[in-house]
């Protein structure tokens, strides 16, 4: 890693860490652009994979948040959330050797490893798994049938429509943020919310589970 990106690294991790520092999870935005942060998670992961401190810092303090935020949504534990968190992280030099770029921002992979771990904790004590998307026209569908479609519906939307419903509405990102840590633009992530939206309702209608209609409220 050259000197001037570790430097630039160093930095953002202890501002990151200054933001708050008393070592909970919370939601830390970042102070650089959505370009310098790319180009520094690119060269921490390189770092990362052979067990480099600052880029492991930097990757760890930059998207612990929006991981913990994620499989607390999966598991409804706080402790669960925290531990699973942390064994993610602890894991990561070797689970970056099997990470590419090419096929995935690494926000986007992150938070798949995350899932996983998450599912794992919960079959490990005989759990079962609930993975729902706050969708607001969905929210009230909570029988374990409907529960059961939305799964089915969302694996069969296209994965970065998948993974745009997931950031905003199970790990509760804004817009901004979910482009930033996707590589994409403000206006292609709504524009992909958008079909994500549309594609999951068509297919919930079509697994005879799409949410009804709310009647009008009367004058």
């Amino acid at each position: 890693m050259a000197a001037a990106t570790r430097t630039v690294m160093r930095r953002e991790a202890d501002r990151l860490q200054r933001v708050h520092s008393d070592g909970r999870f919370h939601r830390r935005r970042s102070g650089m652009d959505a370009d310098t942060t790319r180009s520094l998670t690119d060269a921490a992961v390189l770092a990362a994979r052979g067990g480099d401190e600052d880029g492991l810092r930097f990757l760890y303090l930059r998207y612990a948040d929006g991981v913990y935020s994620y499989v607390r949504s999966i598991v409804h534990n706080e402790h669960d959330a925290e531990d699973i968190t942390q064994a993610v992280f602890a894991k990561l030099p070797t689970r970056l050797k099997h990470y590419r770029r090419q096929t995935a921002p690494f926000a986007s992979w992150i938070l798949r490893v995350a899932h996983n771990a998450a599912i794992d904790q919960m079959r490990s004590q005989r759990a079962i798994p609930s993975e729902t998307v706050l969708d607001t026209e969905a929210a009230d569908d909570t029988g374990a049938e409907r529960l059961e479609a939305l799964r089915i519906a969302l694996s069969r939307i296209p994965e970065g429509q998948r993974e745009i419903l997931l950031m905003r509405f199970v790990a509760g990102l804004s817009p901004s943020e979910v482009a930033e840590r996707t590589g994409r633009t403000e206006a292609a992530v709504h524009a992909l919310q958008h079909r994500a939206r549309r594609d999951l309702r068509e297919n919930l209608e079509a697994l005879g589970a799409a949410p009804s209609a709310r009647a009008p409220r009367e004058a």
